[in-house]
């Protein structure tokens, strides 16, 4: 580990680790356990994405076709609404890959941030979707217009085991990648929207009322909504590097503030990569010198392992008790 001393103005010895599989040199050493690119997990949500859209492609056609047969603005709302989230999940599955590039030159994180913009598109979509829904509905809510219920009962009934199906396929994933959350908050509406067309469809056949459909769709559209503002608000809070959620600054100082021979913690920064990794770098005030590459080591490797940060860069400081920079001769 080098320390870079001038007698003019002080200067810091650095201790970086970004969990890299090399050795350590010229000032760097690197923390145990090698980069990880979740390649497994991303290969398993690949093929949900894939399953997924082939799915909801299927779907959107039947709908489509049904919606003119028997002349059901229901159906074809809800076609719609399902051809933007096959849209929305082509951007997930998009950014997913991408978030498996190797680093370089030009994107030295990668391109995993795009997952986070992938998440705000999507929201961004669902919200269109709602607003394209929400219109419709009003509008068939004071000129209601004749539908053939029971065709309506069949293909929404279709349409709800099929996103069903897709926001299972989702689930898991959801509570670990903010972007497949938002592929999940897809299925899920759609299968909302599946269940109350599928209701109001029964309801039509028995009692011709047809306003029953566009009331139930405005109820569904307010649910919808309700998921969609967290969801954009936290990748909104990542686009701006906010502190990613269920992660505890506090609690990480407090670690790091109590290691042996630390008199001191500063410049913390903690945020998103991607939907999926995060990034810290924090000063450490040690008055009593460098502690060693296997010191630091070990704390890259409780932060990755306890708090969830996967890129960690630590610097050391030489300070006095005031603040004061060491100054240091060769």
């Amino acid at each position: 580990m080098n320390t870079h001393s001038h007698s003019e103005h002080g200067h810091h010895d650095h201790g970086h680790h970004h969990d890299h599989e090399h050795a350590g040199h010229q000032g760097h050493s690197h923390g145990p356990g090698g980069h990880h690119h979740h390649h497994a997990p991303q290969a398993g949500q690949g093929r949900t994405f894939a399953l997924a859209v082939g799915l909801n492609v299927l779907i959107v056609v039947v709908q489509a076709v049904y919606g003119v047969l028997a002349h059901s603005t229901a159906l074809l709302a809800d076609a719609g609404h399902n051809l933007s989230d096959v849209l929305g999940l082509l951007l997930a599955w998009c950014a997913l890959w991408l978030g498996t590039r190797r680093p370089n030159a030009r994107y030295t994180f990668g391109l995993g941030s795009s997952s986070i913009l992938a998440s705000l598109a999507n929201a961004a979509l669902l919200l269109f979707a709602c607003g394209a829904i929400m219109l419709e509905a009003i509008q068939r809510l004071f000129n209601p217009a004749p539908v053939a219920g029971l065709d309506v009962f069949i293909v929404a009934m279709l349409g709800l085991v099929v996103n069903g199906f897709s926001a299972w396929l989702f689930m898991r994933g959801g509570k670990e990648d903010l972007n497949v959350r938002g592929a999940f908050l897809h299925m899920a509406a759609d299968a909302a929207i599946s269940a109350a067309v599928a209701v109001s469809g029964l309801v039509i056949l028995y009692t011709g009322m047809y306003w029953i459909d566009p009331a139930m769709s405005i109820i569904v559209v307010a649910v919808i909504l309700y998921g969609t503002w967290g969801l954009g608000r936290d990748a909104m809070r990542l686009a701006l590097a906010a502190v990613p959620p269920g992660i505890d600054t506090a609690r990480i100082e407090d670690y790091l503030a109590a290691l042996p021979g630390v008199r001191g913690v500063h410049d913390l920064h903690v945020w998103a990569l991607s939907t999926t990794e995060n990034a810290l770098t924090v000063h450490l005030v040690m008055p009593q010198g460098h502690p060693g590459d296997a010191f630091l080591q070990g704390v890259v490797a409780t932060l990755r392992r306890d708090y969830a940060m996967h890129h960690a860069t630590l610097q050391v400081d030489f300070a006095y008790a005031d603040g004061g920079c060491v100054l240091q001769r060769r």
